[in-house]
């Protein structure tokens, strides 16, 4: 071995960058599997956590029983909603689309719709309607193809917390190999990863229910229609740090315009501002700044760039993964995340 090979193997530094490094190359070169990777990894991140936690309360009961009744369970879950839930969340979308084309339909049309209505050429029409088609196309693909991810992702979930203990052990196995200097700087930044990732995204994850609930039984006390449908809604949008609760307000505005008016707007404004208001002063210092202190501006325009980058999956992750790499870069370590420590 030359005394480069050397230098650079002691170079704990400079062999993280370098392993870091690679790993984001093999992550953009099968950046088309990120939804099986996001939901594989999800899915065993929440299933192991859970499974400590029943061995915490139940130390008798085997893991393997424990993840078996887990993922029947779940298993059970996805076809209720699927078969029961599914459709009546269908109809309430074509329910509250249909509402609102009525309302603005039956609705004397203004002067500058007039104007626009009349200069606006049957070409331009048609083609926004093939470009409507296109993208009822592809979404329908998308849709395929994330359903054919998340089922994977189920079973690979499975397969891994259900030998849990072996792939543990496994995995340590690469620790003491020829190679075993890479593998550790893996381990380091897997750890880190599900630390930081993990904490973010589990914080995210208690804000949005509780965004959702509060924002439903304001649903409720207005009298408004399709409050399933809206709820989900507002957990999907939930799920986009900061900008979620502003992006959600317009979906719900359009619905209480097309059922009460004006007044029914000024009250879900008034609503989601109190929302706001207790999602940054109560919810986010106890789940995410205590964790992540990002300034506002910092966190649009991380969400700006994951969405630029990853799509809708940016929304998601891209804070995450942002915390991720600035705890790794030692510019501000995570909170409520476990200490790792560097290997040499």
């Amino acid at each position: 071995m030359t005394d480069a090979w050397k230098h650079f193997i002691e170079n704990v530094k400079l062999r993280h960058f370098t392993v870091l490094l690679l790993i984001i190359i093999v992550l953009w070169l099968i950046r088309s599997m990120m939804n099986l990777i996001l939901f594989t990894f999800i899915l065993t991140y929440l299933v192991v956590g859970w499974v400590r936690f029943v061995q915490r309360w139940l130390p008798r009961v085997s893991t393997t029983l424990t993840v078996i009744v887990t993922y029947v369970l779940l298993i059970v879950l996805l076809y209720l909603g699927v078969t029961r839930y599914l459709p009546v969340l269908s109809r309430q979308v074509i329910k509250m689309v249909n509402s609102v084309v009525h309302f603005y339909s039956t609705h004397q049309a203004t002067m500058i719709y007039r104007y626009i209505n009349h200069y606006v050429s049957t070409a331009t029409i048609m083609s926004q309607v093939r470009h409507g088609i296109t993208i009822a196309v592809s979404t329908l693909t998308s849709i395929g193809a994330i359903t054919v991810s998340f089922v994977m992702s189920l079973i690979l979930s499975f397969f891994y917390t259900l030998e849990l203990k072996q792939m543990n052990e496994f995995s340590h196995s690469f620790l003491d190999s020829d190679f075993g200097w890479f593998f550790q700087d893996i381990d380091y930044f897997g750890k880190k990863f599900v630390n930081t990732f993990g904490v973010v995204l589990e914080a995210q994850f208690f804000i949005a229910i509780c965004n959702t609930v509060i924002t439903t039984i304001g649903l409720l006390f207005m009298h408004m229609p399709q409050i399933f449908a809206l709820s989900l809604i507002v957990f999907i949008f939930s799920l986009v740090p900061v900008a979620g609760v502003i992006i959600s307000t317009i979906p719900l505005a359009m619905v209480g315009y097309s059922v009460g008016g004006v007044r029914d707007v000024v009250y879900i404004i008034i609503m989601i501002i109190i929302i706001h208001t207790i999602e940054a002063y109560v919810l986010n210092p106890k789940f995410m700044s205590s964790r992540t202190d990002l300034p506002i501006f910092y966190t649009f325009i991380v969400l700006l760039i994951g969405e630029h980058l990853f799509g809708t999956w940016g929304l998601i992750v891209g804070v995450p993964i942002f915390t991720f790499l600035l705890d790794v870069l030692g510019v501000k370590p995570i909170r409520g995340a476990k200490r790792i420590r560097k290997s040499a």
